[in-house]
C-alpha cells in the first residue's frame, strides 16, 4: 500500500470513528424525551404484533410497523420485582431482595440510597413523572415523589389490593364480595396525586383508570413540551380484577380481558398521536412492555411461551416488547438479542449524556445498538440469571436454558416454547449451565440473601394511607375530587 492509500484509509477510518461518536453525542445534545409504557400482567401474545388473534390492537400494530419488536426482553416472574429491576437497571434480587412482591401498609419498600432512573434523568435536567402504579413502597420514604420523580399520579400498588367489600376482589360486573368483618385485612385502595390521598378507589373508579391515567400522560406531555422529559406510564390493566371503561366494554370478542387490552391500545394511541400532534415523536423514544407475564386463569395468552405470571418459564418473564423512535429505530423490524427491564436505565441515561452510577453494582447494559439494529450488536447479557423470589431457579447461557430443580434442557433458538428436554443430549452444556448457577453464590445466592444483594428499605411502624374506617394518613391531605 503506497502512501496516499494509506492515508485515505485512515481518513476513512476515523471519519467512521467520528461518525459513531458524534451519532451518540448528537442524540445526548438533542436531549430526547423517554417513554415507558408498563402494562400489568400482559401476556405475550396478547397483542396482535405478538401473535393475538383474539384481540383487535391497531396502534399497537402502528408502533410495531414504525419501531422495532424486541422478542426476547426479559423482566421478572411479578410485579414488585420487575419495577425495581427497571428503576435501578438490575436483577431485582439485588435491590428488593423479598420472596414475592410488596404489600398495603407493608415495612418493607425500595431502599432510598438505591438511584433510580428518574434521579439520573433529573440530573441530566429532565421533568420526570409517573403516571399510574408504582408497586415499589407504599410509606412515605418509598413513594415516587421521594424516589426522583417530579410528578405522581396514580395507584401506589395492584388493583387488587384492597377490601372485598369495594370491589377490588371481582371482575367488573361481578357480586362485589362481602366484608368479611377482619379489621387486619387489606385497607382501602388510595388515589394519589403525588403525596396527597384524592380518594377511596371503588369500582367505578377502576372503569375508570385507563382513561385517567391516559389523559394524565397527555396532559404531561403537553405541559412538558419545551423540556425533555421523561414519562413513566405503568397501568393498571390488565391486572385482575378486569374493569375496561365504558367506552370499551362488551366490544371485544374476548370478554373483560380483551375488552381492557383493546383500552390499553387506545391508551397507546394517544400517546403516540400527542406526540404526533406536538411534532415530538422524532424527539421521543417510547418503549412499550410488560411486568410480568400473563395470568391465564384471567384471560392473558402467554402462547407460543410455556407458563405464565410467577413462573420462571419464558411465558412468566418474556415480554411482548416494542421500541419507537421514528428515523432512529428502524421501522418494521425486530430483533431476538437477549434485552431485559434493567437495560432501560443504563439506555436511557447514556443517550440523555449521563452515565450509570459507577459506585454500586449495575446489572443492565447499554441496548442502543441493539435498538437501531447495528449489524455488530450484542446483547448484554451472555448469560441471564432467571429468579423467581430469593432463589434462582433457572439459567441462560446463549440459546441453552436449564431449570435447576428439575435438570430440564432447552434450546431457546429452535424451542421458544420449551416443549422439547434435550438434557440427555447435552450433558456437556447441562454441566457448564450448572457451574454458571453455582458462582452466583458468591454474588446474589442461588437461594436466600447473597453477598451482593443490597439492603431492603425498612420503615418503623407502617401505616396505610387511608385506614379500615376511611381516615387519610396525617399529612397526606384529604379525600376530595
Amino acid at each position: 500500500m503506497n502512501i496516499w492509500h494509506h492515508k485515505v484509509c485512515c481518513a476513512l477510518v476515523s471519519a467512521l470513528t467520528l461518525a459513531g461518536v458524534s451519532t451518540r453525542e448528537s442524540i445526548a445534545a438533542e436531549r430526547p424525551n423517554f417513554i415507558v409504557i408498563n402494562i400489568d400482567d400482559l401476556g405475550y401474545g396478547d397483542i396482535q404484533p405478538y401473535g393475538s388473534k383474539l384481540n383487535r390492537t391497531p396502534n399497537l400494530n402502528r408502533m410495531a410497523e414504525e419501531g422495532r419488536k424486541l422478542t426476547c426482553f426479559y423482566a421478572a416472574p411479578v410485579c414488585s420485582p420487575s419495577r425495581a429491576s427497571l428503576m435501578t437497571g438490575c436483577y431485582p434480587k439485588r435491590v428488593l431482595p423479598i420472596q414475592h412482591v410488596l404489600f398495603p401498609a407493608e415495612a418493607n419498600g425500595l431502599d432510598p440510597s438505591e438511584i433510580t432512573i428518574a434521579e439520573l434523568l433529573k440530573e441530566q435536567g429532565y421533568s420526570t413523572g409517573i403516571i399510574g402504579k408504582w408497586h415499589l413502597g407504599d410509606q412515605p420514604e418509598f413513594l415516587p415523589t421521594r424516589q426522583g420523580f417530579d410528578y405522581y399520579y396514580g395507584l401506589p400498588y395492584s388493583n387488587d389490593m384492597g377490601p372485598a367489600e369495594d370491589g377490588v376482589k371481582s371482575n367488573l360486573g361481578a357480586p362485589l364480595r362481602k366484608a368479611n368483618g377482619n379489621r387486619n385485612g387489606q385497607p382501602p385502595l388510595p388515589l394519589l396525586r403525588n403525596e396527597t390521598v384524592l380518594q377511596r378507589v371503588l369500582p367505578d373508579d377502576q372503569q375508570a383508570i385507563v382513561e385517567r391515567y391516559t389523559h394524565e400522560a397527555v396532559k404531561f406531555l403537553r405541559d412538558h413540551q419545551d423540556k425533555p422529559f421523561f414519562l413513566y406510564l405503568p397501568h393498571s390493566a390488565v391486572h385482575f380484577p378486569l374493569y375496561p371503561g365504558k367506552a370499551f366494554q362488551g366490544k371485544s370478542q374476548n370478554g373483560l380481558f380483551g375488552d381492557w387490552v383493546e383500552e390499553v391500545d387506545w391508551s397507546v394511541g394517544q400517546v403516540l398521536d400527542t406526540l404526533r400532534q406536538l411534532k415530538l415523536d422524532e424527539k421521543t423514544l417510547v418503549i412499550f412492555t410488560s411486568d410480568n407475564g400473563g395470568q391465564p386463569s384471567h384471560g392473558a395468552v402467554n402462547a407460543p411461551l410455556r407458563g405464565g405470571k410467577g413462573s420462571t418459564l419464558e411465558g412468566g418473564m418474556r415480554e411482548p416488547t416494542i421500541a419507537w423512535w421514528p428515523n432512529k429505530i428502524p421501522a418494521g423490524t425486530e430483533t431476538a438479542a437477549v434485552t431485559s427491564m434493567m437495560d432501560i436505565l443504563p439506555t436511557f441515561v447514556k443517550l440523555a449524556g449521563g452515565d450509570a452510577p459507577t459506585d454500586r453494582k449495575i446489572d443492565g447494559g447499554d441496548i442502543w445498538s441493539i435498538l437501531v439494529g447495528s449489524p455488530d450488536a450484542q446483547s448484554p447479557h451472555e448469560t441471564f440469571y432467571y429468579f423467581r423470589g430469593l432463589n434462582l431457579q433457572a439459567i441462560r447461557h446463549g440459546a441453552w436454558k436449564l431449570h435447576l430443580a428439575k435438570g430440564d434442557l432447552y434450546n431457546l433458538d429452535r424451542d421458544i416454547g420449551e416443549s422439547r428436554d434435550v438434557a440427555k443430549d447435552h450433558p456437556e452444556i447441562v454441566a457448564r449451565l450448572r457451574r454458571l448457577a453455582d458462582e452466583t453464590n458468591e454474588d446474589l445466592g442461588t437461594t436466600g440473601i447473597g453477598p451482593g444483594c443490597r439492603r431492603l428499605g425498612k420503615v418503623e411502624k407502617p401505616q396505610p394511607l387511608i385506614d379500615h374506617d376511611g381516615k387519610v394518613r396525617e399529612g397526606f391531605g384529604k379525600l376530595g375530587p
